[in-house]
């Protein structure tokens, strides 16, 4: 992973990633041969205990594990075979689509590997599943040239996960299964649920941990839990190495048909981040104005006029220039970042946030009255106003921006317009109003042709 511009923060995602805890940049050579020279030293104090700690305790249990193991029989060096031929094959015949699917993503990575480790945590002894871990990090690393200490702890994240997972599964009595091991049955698909979910809650609390402990302050679990898409994605992963094993133990040469899946699988995780991406604003996190505009005109099209609502709330900030100017665009970047989430836990599930461009924000409220909105809108307005953003100054030192306020605009269908455009024009004006006003205030926009009234 390689540091942050001087002059910014090290923030969540730049520490690591679940999975892979890969940036986009390759890290400069010198740096990557020197580890004293690793960025990995200018992380927080606290994520590089934790990150030590957990890289020291896994390789000691490694080390005991591979001791107390018999040697593998001549069918489990088999089938590493056959995993370690297709997961080689999946790397290979992805690489580039993983290079492009990495570039587009600042925060969770899932690793898709796991359609080839998973599998190997069921069937194999630990020596095994090691060494395959060990061979397609080693592979992706190749390719993807990462810096060396962030390959390490993601692939011990890997390994430690697939050790825990095998002794899951193994504590079930395997003559529950079946009398061949081929997984039939009822206690076969509990012992394989175990042991995916013991896969997914280790990876998720040791690279979780790396995230929140490498934050100067949490911008929102989903940064370290991952989003529901990740989440379904790893689901959708590890039950790709459910049916991996099942075919290794029933018909191994089917195993083949599972590379060719992995790529397919690969490919629509792309198009995926794809589309999230066309709507997504990549500063906040939040709707762009593409992605807006679609959950809007939706939302629009099931309103009635005689139902409340939708209301919608413009919030632009106040003197936003100032901050880049007195703190760097960084700092803004942190602001802007900082706010959207705010927006996020001040409005309801249903309600559609978006960002509408440089310093202003959109809140679409449906069935909501004026009242409720104008409600909303001071609630917003206080939060923001009451809020102690963390970052950095030009300098790239700690710095706390406070006390900075917001103007916004309250319009409400069909009081205020006949239409989601009209809608957002006169909740722009009602901004304008608030600004010339003295700002911080909401403002309504105006009820046909009558004079604007002051929430405030």
């Amino acid at each position: 992973m390689t540091s942050p511009p001087r002059g910014r923060r090290h923030t969540a995602s730049e520490a690591t990633s679940r999975h892979v805890t890969e940036r986009n940049q390759a890290p400069s050579p010198n740096r990557s041969r020197d580890p004293r020279r690793w960025d990995l030293w200018r992380r927080p104090k606290p994520m590089i205990a934790f990150l030590l700690a957990v890289e020291t305790l896994a390789l000691a249990g490694f080390v005991l594990a591979v001791a107390a193991s018999a040697l593998p029989s001549g069918q489990e060096w088999l089938r590493f075979a056959i995993l370690a031929a297709g997961g080689t094959m999946h790397i290979l015949l992805t690489s580039r689509q993983e290079a492009r699917r990495r570039s587009r993503i600042d925060g969770v990575i899932i690793d898709l590997t796991a359609v080839w480790i998973f599998p190997a945590a069921l069937l194999l002894p630990i020596p095994l599943i090691l060494l395959l871990v060990l061979l397609l990090r080693t592979q992706r690393w190749l390719i993807a040239r990462r810096p060396p200490h962030n390959f390490v702890f993601s692939s011990i994240s890997i390994a430690t996960a697939a050790a825990l997972a095998h002794l899951a599964f193994a504590a079930i009595d395997r003559a529950e299964l079946s009398a061949d091991g081929a997984f039939w049955g009822l206690p076969g698909f509990g012992a394989i649920v175990l042991a995916g979910g013991v896969y997914e809650v280790v990876q998720l609390t040791l690279t979780g941990g790396v995230l929140a402990l490498g934050a100067a302050r949490l911008r929102s679990w989903s940064k370290v839990l991952g989003t529901l898409q990740d989440n379904m994605i790893e689901a959708v992963t590890i039950g790709l190495g459910a049916v991996t094993a099942i075919l290794l133990v029933n018909v191994a040469p089917a195993v083949a048909i599972m590379a060719l899946v992995t790529v397919v699988f690969n490919r629509l995780a792309e198009l995926g981040q794809l589309q999230s991406d066309v709507r997504t604003d990549s500063k906040t996190g939040l709707f762009n104005m593409r992605g807006w505009t679609e959950s809007a005109e939706r939302v629009f099209r099931r309103s009635s006029r005689d139902t409340p609502g939708p209301a919608l709330l413009m919030i632009d900030f106040d003197d936003f220039k100032w901050i880049n100017d007195t703190y760097g665009h960084p700092a803004g970047d942190d602001v802007l970042r900082h706010v959207g989430g705010l927006l996020t836990e001040e409005t309801r599930p249903g309600d559609i946030v978006g960002r509408f461009g440089g310093e202003e924000f959109l809140v679409l409220l449906p069935d909501i009255d004026v009242e409720s909105a104008g409600q909303t809108a001071e609630r917003i307005r206080n939060t923001v106003a009451r809020a102690k953003i963390v970052t950095t100054n030009k300098r790239g030192g700690s710095a706390t921006i406070t006390g900075r306020t917001t103007s916004i605009g309250v319009a409400v269908y069909p009081q205020h317009a006949d239409s989601l455009e009209t809608l957002v024009q006169a909740a722009d004006a009602a901004v304008y109003e608030a600004k010339e006003q003295g700002r911080d205030q909401v403002r309504y926009a105006r009820r046909k042709y009558e004079t604007p009234t002051d929430s405030r």
